[in-house]
């Protein structure tokens, strides 16, 4: 299945007295790496998140950001620690007399210690928050993926068009192998005579098997057999349910492979030109299968 690694999804939602804003964001990258924006109060959804992403993605860096809002939160109160004040402000009074410091002991001093003021921490009810997250979480969810199914369909379609090139390519590369015999042994008689300058009769016989001997050291029919097949793979692969993202880029592996030493055997040039408009393709292909979960 092709999907792409790159998307983003919004969602919000809100559920009795809690609003829920979670926002999903997709790059690429070669595995699942889920990075999640909590408020420090809810960070005990963190647990149920990840596990629900991973469900539903295989790969690719994502970035989750939520946002939580409660009618049951109280964020105008505080609480005053007085006996913590109390032993502060006369810490501070013994250090003004200790060195003769002229003047009251300012309030700030007293606002600024740690402890001494804080927001009162309301209760919340973490099965509701789950309801309300998880509700929001799953259509972010949903359209995140739809977004990734989409632009895969669009990479699909340029892989394909451009398989079907190499597949070309490959017919093209069997038809231009098939005369190598005959171009070896052409190759070899007008090696002797351009060296014997016609002083010596050639051998048609001994002509004829040392290109057999070149021709065998160049035959290619079985990369291209294996190149044939490697096309079959990647359409298999496009086609099937699972995450194709990897298997398709050890495959492009495999086709390089094939290309390389078709290229090394054969030692003709019209074939090389047909090898690197082939492996051009790949290239191209390699670059959006980066793309793909």
């Amino acid at each position: 299945m092709i999907r792409s690694m790159t998307a983003y999804a919004g969602t919000e939602l809100t559920t009795g007295r809690i609003g829920v804003n979670v926002e999903i964001r997709g790059y690429n990258s070669r595995n699942l790496d889920i990075t999640l924006r909590i408020p420090p109060t809810y960070q005990f959804l963190e647990e149920k998140i990840r596990p629900r992403i991973a469900e539903r993605i295989s790969r690719g860096r994502i970035e989750v950001k939520l946002f939580i809002q409660s009618a049951d939160e109280a964020p105008e109160d505080f609480q005053i620690n007085e006996s913590l004040a109390e032993g502060y402000y006369g810490a501070l009074k013994k250090l003004k007399e200790r060195f003769n410091v002229v003047g009251g002991v300012p309030l700030s001093l007293l606002a600024e210690k740690n402890g001494i003021i804080e927001p009162v921490q309301t209760e919340i009810d973490p099965d509701a928050i789950w309801t309300s997250v998880s509700k929001a979480l799953y259509q972010a969810l949903d359209e995140f993926i739809r977004m990734k199914t989409t632009e895969g369909h669009n990479i699909a379609k340029d892989i394909e068009a451009r398989i079907e090139t190499i597949g070309g390519h490959i017919r093209e590369i069997e038809q231009r192998s098939a005369g190598l015999l005959e171009a070896y042994q052409q190759r070899l008689k007008e090696r002797i005579q351009a060296l014997t300058q016609g002083m010596v009769d050639i051998d048609a016989g001994r002509i004829a098997q040392e290109a057999a001997f070149l021709a065998d050291k160049s035959d290619i029919s079985e990369e291209t057999v294996r190149a044939k097949s490697h096309l079959d793979q990647f359409g298999q692969l496009m086609r099937a349910p699972e995450p194709a993202g990897r298997p398709l880029n050890f495959l492009l592996q495999e086709f390089n492979r094939e290309f390389n030493t078709m290229g090394s055997k054969a030692g003709n040039a019209d074939i090389s030109h047909v090898i690197v408009s082939a492996k051009t393709e790949l290239e191209k292909i390699r670059e959006q299968v980066q793309n793909i979960e």
